[in-house]
């Protein structure tokens, strides 16, 4: 057998021994696909941070934690008679085969552009809607609004709506548009419900993500770098301190805040 078709049977035999009444561990027999959910999550951003990080080691492994997941949905999904780890492979791979016939049939094809049209015809014909249908702007921004993170889904769905046109004359209009919306969010903060509060946060964020996308800009990737900047100065804070940052005073930690963000900016760090 070939040798990455024998590592893959090993990880399967290795799943189905998890799963197995006879001697498998009893955590994974516990398992069912929603309590399975949020692992699937952990391990996509898992991947997408070693990805992020460069370093080919985490990547394999976190990878291989991502298909792990995939591996023991499948066996569960076996376990109860309804799919198999073959079925999903075979499906995928069909599916492909079938949305690339300008790779594997003779159709030609120009640009991108061109494989989009022909990816999202041959979808929609799939899954039996009528093209016309399956081609509305709405049904497009409710998938992203289903499938993706918020942030991410919010960048898509205004990129979306922008190439229809919805769209500002120029960037002053979106600055006009984040300063009305800043108004009404303080205003339901001062006045309003929590529900209406959360609503005018949801449309700053989004008139944010606007601004983000004139300017080429990644909401995501700004807030995951702040994140991680955030952090840094925490741990430089921590290292600088000789007790617990609860135990100092608020002036004491700006202080220490200050100094960390001096460190970093001497390590040529954005602080």
């Amino acid at each position: 057998m070939d040798d990455k078709l024998s590592a893959l049977q090993h990880l399967l035999d290795v799943v189905a021994k998890l799963r197995s009444p006879e001697g498998g561990c009893p955590w994974d027999l516990a398992q069912t696909p929603e309590t399975l959910i949020p692992y699937i999550i952990e391990e996509a951003y898992e991947t997408v941070a070693a990805i992020r990080s460069g370093n080919t080691s985490a990547i394999a492994e976190e990878l291989g934690d991502l298909l792990l997941q995939v591996v023991l949905q499948s066996q569960v999904a076996s376990d109860r008679g309804q799919f198999t780890i073959a079925e999903v492979a075979e499906g995928i791979a069909q599916k492909l085969v079938r949305r690339h016939p300008h790779v594997f049939g003779d159709l030609n094809v120009e640009n991108m552009d061109e494989v989009h049209r022909n990816w999202e015809r041959i979808k929609a014909a799939e899954k039996g809607e009528d093209p016309a249908e399956a081609q509305k702007l709405s049904r497009k921004l409710n998938r992203y609004g289903r499938s993706l993170p918020p942030l991410m889904a919010g960048m898509k769905i205004s990129q979306k709506a922008a190439a229809q046109g919805f769209e500002w004359d120029n960037i002053d209009g979106v600055w006009d548009k984040f300063q009305e919306e800043l108004g009404e969010f303080r205003h339901a903060l001062s006045y309003e419900d929590k529900a209406r509060q959360q609503a005018e946060l949801g449309d700053l964020l989004f008139t944010i993500i606007n601004i983000a996308r004139w300017y080429d800009l990644d909401p995501t990737e700004a807030l995951h770098s702040t994140n991680q900047r955030f952090i840094a100065r925490i741990e430089h804070m921590e290292s600088f301190a000789n007790k617990p940052l609860s135990e100092h005073t608020l002036a004491e930690m700006e202080s220490l805040w200050q100094a960390a963000k001096r460190h970093l900016s001497e390590r040529g760090e954005i602080p």
